[in-house]
């Protein structure tokens, strides 16, 4: 008998609070090596903070993260070796160019000169790269600069990458391309898209989690999720509304414990 597919991404049970608002309540899921699962949700829904928890940039205030096996809280560095994240915003210093700026985060990550040339090399042909590595990343246009930070996030070969509203401010040329990549990459790695977008969902995954006031509603098939073929409708009726299990009432929205963050309410980029 075939083996089960290893689980390279799990939630369990994480919450994130900031004093009396809660961002996140008691998300769990797994994903398991090679599948594509796109995070849908609405502006403000929680899709970042669960995804800066599960990367290990954010500390949950409950529950905890696990990635290819390696518990993010516990086993940082582990973990981080075989993770790739893409934030809305990547980090990309303006003044270097894409090679400076491969070579840096290669060098911090301690790849050897000859494993940083041959993945520098792989990573400019997967994004494209060839016509823009000289020149400074301020200058560049927006397609370009997604295109960077996927290369930063893919230059350690990761066996999971992560990105956040990856096609954000993209044309649709641009949005076309980024698609190519993502389900290339999908036949080899583990990937989990955040996104608002449905015309995205459809494209690019099989499995969607639906989250929405920070709880998961959905998790499964993307086409169990679909009525007449689109999502439209069913994203509509499940967040036009607070989450069944969200009470409406400040008071009931107040965290279990106490977390001891002082940041205040809307303070995380949600």
């Amino acid at each position: 008998m075939p083996s089960a597919p290893v689980t390279m991404i799990e939630a369990h049970g994480l919450s994130k609070y900031y004093g009396p608002f809660v961002a996140v309540q008691g998300v769990s899921f797994s994903i398991p090596q090679g599948q594509v699962v796109a995070f849908l949700g609405p502006n403000g829904a929680g899709k970042t903070t669960l995804m800066r928890m599960l990367t290990g940039f954010l500390a949950p205030s409950a529950g905890r993260a696990v990635i290819a096996g390696f518990d993010v809280r516990e086993q940082r560095i582990e973990a981080s070796k075989r993770l790739g994240y893409l934030p809305e915003s990547g980090p990309l210093y303006p003044d270097m160019t894409p090679l400076e700026l491969l070579r840096f985060f290669g060098e911090a990550r301690e790849l050897s000169p000859g494993t940083l040339k041959r993945r520098i090399d792989a990573v400019v042909e997967i994004c494209a790269l060839e016509l823009v590595l000289e020149k400074p990343i301020g200058k560049l246009s927006r397609g370009y600069k997604q295109r960077v930070g996927l290369a930063q996030a893919l230059l350690h070969d990761p066996e999971v990458l992560i990105m956040d509203e990856p096609t954000a401010g993209l044309d649709p040329n641009q949005i076309k391309q980024f698609r190519d990549n993502i389900q290339r990459l999908g036949r080899t790695k583990t990937l989990l898209i955040s996104t608002h977008i449905l015309q995205e969902v459809e494209a690019v995954a099989d499995r969607v989690l639906l989250i929405h006031d920070g709880r998961l509603l959905y998790d499964g098939p993307r086409v169990d999720l679909e009525q007449n073929g689109s999502l439209e409708e069913p994203f509509y009726r499940l967040t036009r509304e607070p989450a069944a299990d969200a009470a409406p009432d400040a008071e009931a929205r107040t965290p279990p414990v106490a977390s001891g963050d002082a940041t205040p309410p809307g303070g995380p980029d949600q």
